[in-house]
């Protein structure tokens, strides 16, 4: 979440506010999609947070079974979120206190499965205990979302580096081997010496 800072106003300052909004936003979004009993899990910068990765700044991923659309947008709307519908068919937006809830219900055209929720491992975040996808699903999502209208490494690199070893190098190539953007960015990787 980017806010300018009013004027008098310590830019640290506005960046802790801003951290706080988004975390209070994140907690509200899990536990109301708990207390609903929609399957979800943690996606995005902030599943690579959970994992050691750079804290969020943008918005908050959560991904939910295609089955379970519905269900999501109507537990955010009684929690008070506004919920809005983009013309993307793939995620809506909640939005709460200027903070972005992005509600992921495919990833990458397909759509988000059980099984996919399955394969996250449970973690405590913020004190509510959620799923969380796995480093190396998020880091292959991330890869394969580049394109020429949005490549921008800089902002890859430090969750790369951070979470470098709980990802699984092999498998991220593997799955990211006809996408030039990614392979790119793992040969910078290589380079770097931040893979092996």
């Amino acid at each position: 979440m980017t806010q300018r800072p009013s004027s008098g106003t310590d830019p640290a300052s506005s960046i802790e506010v801003g951290r706080d909004l988004m975390r209070e936003a994140l907690r509200h979004s899990a536990s109301a999609l708990k207390a609903a009993e929609v399957p979800f899990a943690l996606a995005g910068s902030y599943a690579l947070w959970v994992f050691g990765g750079p804290e969020g700044s943008h918005d908050v991923d959560l991904v939910v079974p295609e089955a379970s659309v519905e269900d999501a947008a109507e537990a955010l709307a009684a929690a008070g979120f506004e919920i809005e519908r983009p013309p993307e068919d793939w995620l809506f937006k909640a939005w709460r206190q200027g903070v972005l809830v992005d509600v992921l219900h495919r990833l990458l055209g397909a759509p988000v499965e059980s099984a996919c929720l399955d394969g996250a491992e449970e973690h405590d975040v913020l004190g509510i205990r959620i799923r969380v996808l796995e480093p190396t699903v998020v880091m292959i999502t991330k890869l394969l979302s580049l394109s020429e209208q949005y490549c921008d490494f800089g902002a890859l690199l430090p969750y790369a580096r951070a979470v470098r070893e709980q990802i699984d190098w092999q498998r991220v190539r593997a799955e990211t081997a006809d996408h030039p953007f990614a392979e790119t960015f793992v040969h910078l990787l290589d380079s770097l010496d931040i893979i092996g």
